[in-house]
């Protein structure tokens, strides 16, 4: 199920660099959450294997199946936000895992998808799921946004992932005239997004975009340095990546109440 991936030379380099001895590897199927039975079968190619798991007072009621799976102590790869490259730390040495659906990604921006992981991966303060940023404060974000488990689940995600993106967007810039291949797909994957980031705000007054939605593509944008509209731009700050969690929540919560308002108007 697992075979190990050859490397070009520039992301052996990135491997070295940020995440020295982590394994990548092509997965045979294509997956959300990798069943527990199946993800120990890493075990034969690692050199051990430490699930994670995470108080479930940390769920709110209703939280979806795939995150109470993930806070069990069942051994689980891989969340639905995850896209078609994944990693996990719950390996020794740590595991970036490409997805089969990865066969129709052009090459360039696959590579950075495995080179942000790696420098995911090697980053001794970024978690690999949102559950553990958040922490008890999960579910606070769940009282503070009137919205069904699903559409919060996108918003914790998409929010961690604005987290991270502070954390690692720095790194990317700097490969500029280092690994240029890798810096110009970073580059364009964000110059594609800039149309529609000045538009978040009207899109979701009009009701063409949920809040969850607008959230999660201006999100996606941070880590690419992209510069992001009204209310979305109080999250590209350094207020955000030094309180983490807690700025998050009060954002959704003023955020909501903001453009539930205008689209009320």
């Amino acid at each position: 199920m697992f075979d190990q991936r050859t490397l070009p030379p520039d992301l052996e380099s990135v491997r070295d660099e940020y995440a020295p001895g982590a394994l990548v590897l092509d997965v045979a199927g294509d997956f959300d959450t990798i069943p527990p039975e199946a993800a120990e079968n890493l075990g034969l190619v690692v050199e051990s294997l430490s699930p994670a798991a995470f108080p479930q007072e940390w769920l709110p009621d209703d939280a979806p199946q795939a995150l109470r799976l993930y806070a069990s102590s069942d051994f689980t790869i891989g969340m639905p936000e995850h896209g078609t490259v994944t990693w996990t730390d719950q390996t020794t040495p740590p595991v970036v895992l490409v997805k089969y659906r990865a066969k129709g990604t052009p090459e360039d921006f696959l590579d950075f998808l495995i080179a942000e992981a790696l420098v995911q991966a090697g980053a001794d303060d970024v978690p690999e799921q949102f559950l553990p940023f958040f922490g008890a404060q999960y579910r606070e974000l769940a009282e503070s946004i009137p919205l069904g488990p699903n559409e919060v689940y996108q918003v914790a995600a998409a929010l961690f992932d604005a987290w991270v993106g502070l954390h690692t967007r720095e790194e990317f810039a700097s490969w500029d005239g280092r690994h240029d291949r890798l810096y110009d797909a970073w580059v364009d994957a964000g110059e594609r997004l800039d149309d529609r980031l000045a538009d978040l705000p009207r899109l979701v007054a009009t009701g063409r975009l949920s809040f969850a939605e607008a959230t999660e593509f201006a999100c996606s944008a941070i880590k690419h340095g992209r510069e992001l509209p009204a209310p979305f731009a109080a999250l590209d700050t350094a207020a955000y990546l030094d309180h983490g969690a807690p700025y998050a929540v009060r954002w959704a919560q003023k955020t909501f109440e903001q453009l539930t308002e205008l689209r009320d108007d």
